[in-house]
């Protein structure tokens, strides 16, 4: 092999087609007896991977690139993997490509015309991929995320939170798109995120038990020192001294608990009271878990009444 088809295979995960490897002087005779004698094998027609290893995600990833030609780019959850936004590489392999060719599926590989306009064609990474903020949205607003089995809070929340990008850029992003399916509703994200929100957990706090029932605005993430350390607190009702620590995971055991335990002691003794509520208090007992809140807050010193949400029971919050 010519060393600059060798040069060319290790970009792009041993990866190349039957035209780079043509042009490079590696015509299509020895092509096919690299194949024969198991020392290539074609991942799909005129591609071919220049090792007989299992292919990993990567070369499959660049398959379906080389494939769909010039301008193609991974899309939705391909995209996400590839710019580290999940964990896990998607079991399906979306590459959008510019619009006039229609493609079939081909294995993982699965192809979606590009409509001129839909989003910029600012291409990033290697195989090249949509932008995380263009991303980011199309698994929010388009047919690309429905398989995700996560929502808008999580995609907004995660690509903050791994600093792959900041709520000013994505909001930028949402205001660059002609059409964006629930665009109030991400601006709303964002601004929570922009204010400390990490979760869909905090989310769902922040608007169904501290908005919905009038509560104070509280403090997001704030940070403190006690004992020596720094501490992170979901949420802070500073002027009131009360914490309220929302913990999503289900069967929270050993050293994480017992780091609670520290947490909260060390609050106590600085003079703050915690409260700590887990995913089914603050999604299933929204209602009751603002009325503790509401207790405690009034207990150091706030002077309002919590309201009545339209989910309430009659008289919940009127002996408070």
């Amino acid at each position: 092999m010519p060393a600059a088809l060798l040069e060319l295979a290790a970009a792009q995960d041993g990866v190349v087609s039957r035209t780079q490897a043509t042009r490079l002087g590696f015509g299509r005779y020895p092509q096919q007896r690299m194949v024969q004698v198991s020392a290539w094998q074609r991942l799909a027609p005129g591609i071919f991977l220049t090792h007989n290893a299992t292919p990993p995600w990567g070369a499959l990833a660049w398959a379906g690139v080389l494939l769909a030609g010039d301008g193609a780019r991974l899309g939705g959850l391909a995209a996400a993997y590839g710019h580290r936004l999940t964990d896990e590489p998607p079991q399906q392999i979306d590459i959008l490509h510019p619009h006039g060719s229609r493609l079939k599926s081909w294995g993982l590989l699965c192809f979606h015309q590009e409509r001129d306009g839909v989003r910029p064609r600012t291409t990033v990474g290697s195989p090249p991929r949509t932008t995380i903020d263009d991303t980011v949205l199309d698994l929010i607003g388009t047919d690309l995320g429905r398989s995700s089995g996560k929502d808008a809070v999580h995609w907004l929340t995660a690509a903050v939170q791994r600093r792959l990008t900041t709520p000013e850029r994505l909001l930028q992003a949402v205001h660059q798109r002609r059409q964006l399916a629930g665009r109030n509703e991400v601006i709303n994200l964002l601004t929570d995120v922009a204010d400390g929100v990490q979760s869909p957990l905090e989310h769902h706090y922040r608007r169904h038990v501290e908005a919905a029932h009038g509560l104070p605005r509280s403090r997001r993430q704030a940070s403190a020192r006690s004992g020596g350390q720094r501490l992170w607190r979901d949420v802070y009702y500073e002027r009131f001294r009360l914490l309220v620590e929302l913990d999503g995971t289900i069967g929270h055991t050993g050293e994480g608990r017992f780091r609670d335990y520290r947490r909260d002691n060390a609050a106590l003794m600085d003079g703050d009271v915690t409260l700590r509520y887990g995913w089914h208090d603050v999604r299933r007992e929204t209602c009751q878990v603002a009325r503790q809140v509401a207790r405690m807050l009034r207990r150091g010193g706030w002077q309002d009444h919590p309201h009545r949400c339209p989910n309430c029971s009659p008289g919940l919050m009127d002996d408070l």
